[in-house]
């Protein structure tokens, strides 16, 4: 089955609803009041069945220039479209706004339908066929086939479904593999079962007990029952029309305007980057700035066109702009739009979403309008590789990229294999992949926060690598962070060393004077031993600054010359070795470690020994039970 829906589109009471009638044998014309006034107020549904065996939904939609914001909520679905034109009247204003609609919302297949013929002589058919004619030329329909057609005495209506059923057969089925996703135009409840909703489904496929999202509203839910041409089924496919009946929500939580798609598929935006243009026939122009009716799918609002590569549009010219929405919507990539003027509301011009969730741009910004050209008219390869090169400071997942690209991620994956080394695609794990120019741009960066740090810390081996996460990484998952860090040393920028990174050529430079205090302050450890004095008399015994003291101290300690015990006591590296092998010999022989021998056989205080071995019960080489110890791990420890 193609799956296709047909919509109807014309001048208020050109026949649109008595042609579908004649069709179907339905009366689209639900409400009281479409009943009382004899006019459509808001769109309808039927289903055809074709000639050929197929079977296709039909959307009827108002002609009255009052409701063109419901015939708009319609005609977002529609495959095929039946521009309906009266043989009395001929061409009239909202057969020309209908056609303007249509064009923008850049639907491909029609069939003009000349109503009420049995009304007129044919000088009369022949005067409204060149009127068409003239109106058509240039548009979708100008080579379409034209049917005239009584609704009363049923001329021509067989005719019309074979016509219909070719262009069925010449439209390519839509497929089902991408995310279920049904744009919301209609909401009511039935006794017993609850919410249900209506919409066509545009693309994927959904069946009974999915898991859906109400857009933008982050609402979740199951499909408790689902129905297609008013016939109960277990699978709905893209192309149908559908009914789904939603269990534990209310039909205050959702209304049309809402699009119903699969969890986390859509993604809801204040902004949109778009493609505009303006119709040739409007007397409007659009400042950089003005207020709009914006209407995607079923959804309408209202939104401030920033245009970004001029200051004023005028008829029928384009442009890119940014549009800034009053309320949320979710949008994909490539969908088309309609915007109407503010005051007076009328149908001015339309185009084609660009990016559906972009950043705030900039009023002539040479950069974003060429990457809104590539978007527009770039190839797949070409739009991926910009994708990357814009979220590669985000450090985005493949799965995250592929969202924002509507497609999946293996897909994505096998795109990006086949770029090639030339495209600068650089992977930082198997699920990160930037573009070189951040990497240069990180490389810059880096380079001038290690040239601060080794200009103020000369005698240190480098920063902490937390540190420089902060500095040069801050929002960065840890583990990619460190994989970036790894890049860097791979390619020589950098040199990694334990918890420190420096420049790869940096090498600690002592002064004079800086030597003679690091010989001093390893002579007063060296020969302390086991009882060395606190900090704060070993600065004491320096004759020099406090500065070049910490300096020279912190170096020790970073090039493990020293080690901290406690804020107050360190350790010669040969005496610090000395005291794990000595908590090794004890446990050999005797099974676990006791305080006192331990103290005994460093020949030191009680102190010393059990400042030691709480170093070693923070840092999980020992591990205390009661008032002794076992050791835990301790090779990697040994300096």
């Amino acid at each position: 089955m193609k799956n296709i829906i047909i919509g109807t589109a014309g001048h208020v009471d050109h026949g649109k609803t008595l042609l579908i009638k004649a069709l179907t044998g339905t009366d689209t014309d639900r409400l009281k009041e479409e009943k009382k006034r004899g006019i459509t107020i808001d769109i309808g549904f039927a289903f055809i069945d074709l000639p050929n065996g197929e079977h296709a939904g039909i959307i009827d939609v108002p002609g009255h220039e009052k409701f063109i914001k419901n015939m708009l909520a319609g005609a977002g679905g529609m495959d095929m479209v039946l521009l309906v034109v009266a043989a009395d009247e001929g061409v009239m204003p909202q057969t020309r706004e209908h056609l303007d609609i249509l064009s923008f919302l850049d639907i491909k297949n029609g069939i003009v339908v000349l109503t009420k013929c049995d009304l007129v002589d044919e000088e009369m058919m022949e005067i409204v066929r060149y009127d068409l004619e003239c109106e058509l030329k240039g548009t979708f329909l100008e080579n379409a086939p034209v049917v005239p057609v009584s609704a009363y005495t049923g001329q021509g209506i067989e005719e019309l479904k074979t016509l219909i059923g070719r262009i069925v057969d010449g439209t390519s089925p839509k497929s089902a593999d991408k995310k279920f996703r049904v744009p919301i135009d209609r909401v009511f409840t039935i006794d017993g079962f609850g919410t249900v909703i209506t919409g066509t489904l545009i693309e994927g496929k959904v069946s009974i007990g999915d898991e859906v999202e109400i857009y933008p509203k982050g609402r979740t839910a199951k499909v408790r029952k689902l129905q297609v041409h008013n016939q109960n089924v277990d699978t709905a496919y893209a192309g149908q029309r559908v009914a789904l009946n939603l269990a534990a929500v209310k039909k205050e939580e959702v209304m049309r305007g809402d699009t119903l798609a699969s969890p986390g598929s859509m993604e809801e935006s204040l902004m949109l980057d778009v493609k505009l243009k303006l119709i040739k026939s409007t007397e409007r122009t659009v400042e950089s700035g003005s207020k709009l009716h914006f209407y995607l799918g079923t959804r309408h609002t209202l939104c401030k066109a920033v245009l970004l590569d001029r200051d004023i549009l005028k008829a029928g010219e384009s442009c890119y702009a940014q549009f800034r929405l009053d309320e949320a919507v979710v949008a994909k990539n490539g969908e088309r739009f309609v915007v109407r003027f503010y005051s007076p509301v009328e149908t001015i011009g339309g185009g084609q979403i660009l990016e559906a969730v972009p950043t705030k741009h900039k009023h002539h910004d040479p950069s974003v309008i060429k990457a809104l050209e590539v978007k527009e008219k770039g190839s797949l390869k070409d739009r991926i590789l910009l994708a990357i090169a814009e979220y590669s400071p985000l450090f985005a997942t493949t799965e995250w990229i592929a969202k924002r690209l509507f497609m999946e991620e293996e897909q994505l994956k096998n795109e990006i294999a086949g770029c090639g080394e030339a495209s600068g695609l650089v992977s930082i794990t198997d699920k990160v992949i930037v573009h070189k120019s951040y990497i240069e741009i990180l490389r810059s960066r880096l380079i001038d926060i290690l040239e601060q740090y080794h200009g103020k810390n000369p005698l240190q081996t480098g920063i902490r690598k937390d540190e420089l996460r902060g500095r040069l990484l801050p929002e960065v998952d840890i583990f990619v962070a460190v994989k970036v860090f790894e890049l860097f040393a791979d390619n020589k920028v950098i040199r990694l060393e334990g918890q420190r990174v420096a420049l790869n050529d940096f090498h600690i430079c002592y002064s004079d004077v800086q030597l003679k205090v690091l010989k001093q302050i390893e002579q007063i450890y060296s020969d302390g031993g086991y009882a060395v004095p606190n900090l704060d008399e070993v600065r004491e015994k320096i004759n020099y600054s406090r500065d070049t003291f910490r300096q020279v101290l912190q170096s020790m300690l970073d090039n493990q010359v020293l080690v901290c015990i406690s804020p107050q006591i360190f350790l010669h590296k040969e005496h610090y070795n000395h005291a794990l092998k000595t908590l090794e010999e004890i446990q050999m022989e005797n099974g676990v470690i006791a305080l006192g021998e331990f103290r005994d056989r460093l020949a030191t205080s009680r102190k010393y020994a059990y400042a030691f071995l709480e170093y070693c019960d923070q840092k999980n080489i020992t591990k205390r039970m009661g008032d002794l110890r076992k050791i835990s791990g301790i090779d990697a420890f040994m300096l």
